[in-house]
């Protein structure tokens, strides 16, 4: 199988409702043909049905182990259950300043948008109802869980036409404090998706282990690549947008350079450590690549795990 796809288009000038169109038809059109089957969405989804034993694979859930199959038979098995139908699904979106910048094909929180888009449209087939956290620095607004097209849209209409953060200074975003939302009161077992870049208060980890204990979680990371390094550009004036605070760094240094990338690198390892410690599946998306690529891969790499597809060339 092979497949292009164009980067996401920048908002820009456009009105809300070409966004969402566009979004749409990439999600609902491009995917047709791809993701086969009765279950067409990011995630397997969990289930309360037991289905068949197969043997164990590296990054399998271990509480799913098939005892009884693994001592008859010596090596190592697991229990696969068949998902269920119309499930929650939620996602905790987070609005932070630092989503409102990019320097590639997108800002980051358009990335985000199309990254709830793809859980939205790709769910609803299944008839899963949608709610959303979406975590501010003033707080957080709950979006209550409703099935259909419509509610879909609504959502992400708020968020393509959310406002710009003020980053003036105010207190940091905290991230933890949205996904805590999730897990008190527990909700109905489904699949819980954190669309964030993850530079928030620390303490996020915590919350995300506790939602993994009772539902299938995925964190969607979004990065841009001046993230994670500088360019050589001479004097460049760094804005933390979560404080305002202000840093003139002189980029024409190599070492200088070369230290900010080393310490971009284990900020980024040390996000993806807490991920996969949490129990949570990770899938990371830039805004100077192909987003629907790297969905497509995430997807066919999960499925290909479980038994699910063939081997798929690109």
């Amino acid at each position: 199988m092979s497949m292009s796809m164009g980067p996401l288009s920048p908002v820009g000038d456009r009105r809300p409702e070409q966004v969402l169109r566009q979004l749409e038809l990439l999600v609902t059109h491009r995917l047709d043909g791809l993701l086969q089957g009765d279950y067409q969405g990011l995630l397997p989804g969990p289930g309360s049905e037991p289905g068949e034993s197969r043997p164990y694979r590296p990054g399998d859930d271990v509480r799913r182990m098939d005892w009884n199959v693994t001592a008859r038979t010596t090596v190592p098995h697991v229990r696969d259950e068949v998902a269920d139908r119309e499930l929650e699904t939620w996602v905790a979106v987070d609005c932070s300043a630092s989503l409102d910048f990019g320097t590639a094909h997108c800002e980051k929180r358009e990335l985000v948008t199309a990254a709830v888009a793809a859980v939205g449209f790709l769910t609803a087939r299944i008839g899963n109802r949608l709610g959303a956290v979406m975590v501010e620095p003033e707080g957080t607004t709950l979006v209550p869980a409703r099935g259909g097209r419509a509610s879909l849209l609504a959502l992400l209409h708020r968020l393509v036409s959310r406002p710009r953060t003020d980053a003036s200074g105010g207190a940091p975003t905290d991230l933890g404090r949205g996904i805590s939302q999730l897990v008190r009161p527990p909700r109905k077992r489904g699949l819980v998706v954190v669309v964030s870049d993850f530079l928030s208060t620390p303490g996020w980890d915590r919350p995300l282990r506790s939602l993994a204990t009772r539902h299938q979680v995925l964190a969607i990371e979004v990065v841009d690549p001046r993230e994670l390094e500088l360019p050589n550009v001479g004097y460049l004036t760094l804005v933390d947008p979560e404080t305002g605070r202000r840093l003139d760094v002189p980029t024409g240094k190599p070492h200088l350079r070369q230290r900010y990338a080393e310490a971009a690198a284990a900020e980024r390892a040390a996000i993806a450590t807490a991920i996969r410690r949490a129990g949570a599946q990770h899938l990371a998306l830039r805004t100077d690549r192909d987003w629907m690529r790297d969905v497509v891969h995430f997807v066919v790499s999960n499925r290909r795990r479980r038994g699910g597809l063939g081997k798929a060339a690109w």
